[in-house]
């Protein structure tokens, strides 16, 4: 540094104040999950210089020493325009090229504040250096002192026999401690050598290297691990890390030890291209240790895509595949529940004009277990046109399907669909009433092969089907007084007329059809099943009736519904020939909500047989909200014929704060039929404002899926361990709430 290339501005500034520490530093509180962060004024307004070279120096008293030597004494400030430091001596050596500066120092950048005893600045070696420091980086809580800080003229911070945590106080909760960090001021992140971790004092944890990031952006580095077991793997424990590639490109690596399985790796890919975003991910265990009879890799392979090409093309893929049917029962995935007994393998291709669009599909699922192979979609064209009309402003719509169906069985038939569904409808819908008509004629053709010899299915079947529907309703409302408070009271009543001709359909194979849920909704539904394989007889009307209380501000505080269907036509087949629906009425389908006041919620629905006063389906919850994320949630199953069995449940799910630290997470689910738990789940968190700690136990029936190469060995009925999870920040609860196998249901969501 010499001084014909710097611009030195030596002012006696007699009036300028002394700053005391006390005085600069300000607290702010983000709320009660945030550590209040110390923030410091700017020492001075940024420096419009050209020269990002030049200095300015102001101080009360000045001295120069044979034109080699300034001294600057007094409430000293050295400026530029990329920091500030304020001193209270300052000695400026022109033939060393150096900058000293002594007693209570304040240095400022845009990244960090430092405090120290002694500051020497080198231009030869492009670094500036302070001793005896302590710092605060700006906006995050992560502070500590050092011996030397060293900032090179990147920005680099080097911290040398240091320490660093992001809690406050004379003994923070946690501290790592370090012979060097250094800290990117660009690339904010933090690398430590040596590192020695120690929680209340007490030391934990040794590390030689690591890097982690310490702001808000993406940065490369090591994740916080977690820890924890399982009667199905033993102790686990797993440490991410996360890969910022690019800026649109990421990659998470996970190491997972499991002490009976053996070492597993976990990686993640996403990725994002304008409109384009997708992930790919790889779960690989090389050899099962709890599998002494197969020594083949295990391993989960799934691929999503979603993107838009132009303003017309959108296409998506989700694709999942597995080495062996319990792979999720014994090894788990983040992907499925562990008890999801088939995977997703779906891709499309879409494109939308103004008034009709196009869409190629493949579908495909792999059915977990030995159970009936399930046909794919090798190839399906949908196309869809809407076109207005003059006449009562009603719409011409067209729904084209191909679809080829194949198995992995060569036992099944297959076949090639071709449907077509077109017709008019015509909307009318007004703030008081609706009434929407339809007239459609539905016409389908089989070609079906490798049909059995025994078998009813043709090779070549033709359905021809025409379709009436009429579906209206009306909206009163009136203004009425409940419990002292005023309300708007509506009724909504609705109804709905179906004809579809009777026709044998039993030389058809059943593809893709499966019958629809017969909630409240479903009475309003055109069709029983979903797929074109079976399209149901209906001669019917639905009817239903809902009532609603709505408050000042029109929220909902109460809704009644109630309807059925009633059969006009003698019977009506299901997917099974044999069983008919000899009824004259469906069942009665209700739907409850109330909302007692701010903290108490119920919610209900249910499909009772009037017939044979049985209830074929309910489901009933009641929810008392603490406050934000504080939950206790009562809820009721009940399923009277599920593949012949009756299924009853009853699970109680709580998240509740004992203190501004603690938090209790459980959920209790027992079967009433069985008289046994299906799934226990307590889960308990510290939290303060710089860290959480999470530990949680689970135990929960699995579904040991029969295989067909009969590797069942050392599968038990019930899964059950630990979950222990640190993190220097802290981690929002309802994470731990939704990781049970049944999760957390919403009061509006009851059907999720």
């Amino acid at each position: 540094m010499s001084f014909p290339r710097y611009l030195i501005l030596i002012i006696a500034c007699l009036s300028i104040a002394k700053y005391s520490f006390a005085e600069q530093v300000t607290h702010v509180l983000d709320d009660m999950a945030q550590c209040p962060i110390p923030t410091y004024p700017q020492l001075t307004e940024p420096q419009s210089i050209e020269n990002s070279k030049a200095i300015t120096i102001l101080a009360e008293k000045t001295g120069i020493n044979k034109n080699k030597v300034a001294k600057f004494t007094g409430n000293v400030m050295l400026l530029n325009n990329q920091q500030t430091v304020l001193a209270n001596e300052v000695e400026l050596n022109r033939e060393k090229s150096t900058i000293n500066a002594t007693g209570d120092i304040h240095f400022q950048n845009k990244g960090i504040d430092i405090f120290a005893d002694q500051l020497n600045i080198s231009e030869t070696l492009g670094a500036t250096t302070l001793h005896n420091t302590q710092y605060q980086l700006t906006g995050i809580a992560g502070h500590g002192g050092a011996g030397v800080i060293a900032v090179s003229k990147e920005g680099t911070l080097s911290l040398i026999d240091s320490s660093f945590t992001t809690c406050y106080g004379a003994s923070p909760d946690w501290q790592m401690n370090a012979s060097e960090i250094n800290i990117s001021k660009n690339e904010n992140y933090l690398e430590a050598y040596h590192a020695r971790f120690s929680v209340f004092n007490v030391p934990v944890l040794y590390l030689p290297y690591f890097t982690i990031p310490i702001g808000d952006e993406r940065q490369s580095g090591f994740l916080y691990p977690e820890i924890g077991s399982s009667g199905k793997s033993g102790f686990t424990t797993s440490i991410p890390y996360y890969w910022n590639i690019a800026p649109n490109i990421d990659a998470t690596i996970t190491p997972k030890y499991m002490l009976k399985r053996g070492n597993q790796l976990i990686t993640e890919f996403r990725y994002l291209y304008d409109e384009q975003q997708g992930q790919f991910d790889l779960e690989y265990l090389d050899q099962d240790n709890e599998q002494e009879q197969s020594s083949d890799a295990r391993y989960l392979v799934r691929m999503q895509h979603v993107g838009t090409f132009s303003e017309r093309f959108r296409a998506y893929i989700d694709y999942t595949a597995i080495s062996d049917d319990n792979y999720l029962v014994d090894i788990g995935s983040k992907h499925y529940n562990d008890n999801d007994a088939y995977l997703y393998q779906t891709g499309e291709l879409a494109y939308f004009a103004d008034s009709w669009q196009a869409k190629v599909k493949l579908q495909d699922f792999e059915v977990l277990g030995d159970n009936q192979t399930n046909y794919k979609a090798l190839a399906q064209l949908e196309l869809n046109s809407h076109q207005e009309i003059d006449l009562l402003d009603g719409l011409f719509d067209v729904y084209s399907e191909v679809t080829n169906f194949d198995s992995a069985d060569e036992t099944l038939p297959t076949a090639k669909r071709y449907h077509v569904e077109a017709g008019f409808t015509f909307p009318m819908v007004t703030p008081a009433w609706f009434l929407n008509s339809e007239f459609k004629l539905l016409q389908t053709h089989y070609e079906q092969d490798n049909i059995p010899v025994d078998s009813k299915l043709e090779e070549n079947v033709s359905r021809t089907l025409p379709k009436v529907r009429f579906h209206g309703g009306v909206n009163f409302d009136r203004q009425t007084r409940f419990w002292g408070k005023g309300f708007t009271q509506t009724l909504e009543p609705q109804l709905q007329y179906l004809y579809i001709p009777e026709k044998d359909q039993s030389n058809i194979g059943v593809y893709d059809t499966t019958p629809l849920q017969d909630d409240y909704n479903g009475l309003f539904r055109d069709k029983r099943f979903s797929g074109l394989d079976r399209i149901a007889q209906a001669n019917q009307y639905s009817w239903g009736v809902t009532s609603r209380l709505l408050d000042s501000t029109n929220q909902e505080q109460f809704r009644l519904s109630l309807g059925r269907i009633v059969y006009l036509n003698d019977s009506n087949f299901t997917l099974d020939e044999n069983q008919g629906i000899v009824a004259d009425t469906s069942a009665l389908a209700a739907e409850v909500y109330a909302r007692i006041n701010r903290k108490w919620q119920f919610s209900s629905d249910i499909q009772y047989n009037t017939e044979d006063d049985v209830t074929n389906k309910s489901q009933t919850s009641i929810d008392y909200l603490f406050s934000k994320n504080q939950t206790i949630q009562l809820n009721h199953r009940y399923t009277r014929d599920v593949s012949g069995m009756t299924l009853e449940q009853l699970s109680l799910a709580g998240n509740v704060r004992i203190n501004n630290n603690w938090q209790v997470i459980t959920r209790i689910t027992q079967d009433l039929q069985q008289n046994r738990s299906i799934e226990t789940y307590a889960g308990l968190q510290y939290q303060s404002c710089c860290w959480s700690l999470s530990f949680a136990y689970h135990r929960y029936i699995t579904a040991n899926f029969d295989e067909t190469s009969g590797n069942n060995e050392n599968r038990d009925e019930f899964n059950n361990g630990f979950m222990i999870r640190f993190s220097m920040r802290t981690k929002d609860i309802t994470d731990m709430f939704n990781s049970s196998i049944f999760g957390y249901k919403r009061p509006y969501f009851l059907n999720n």
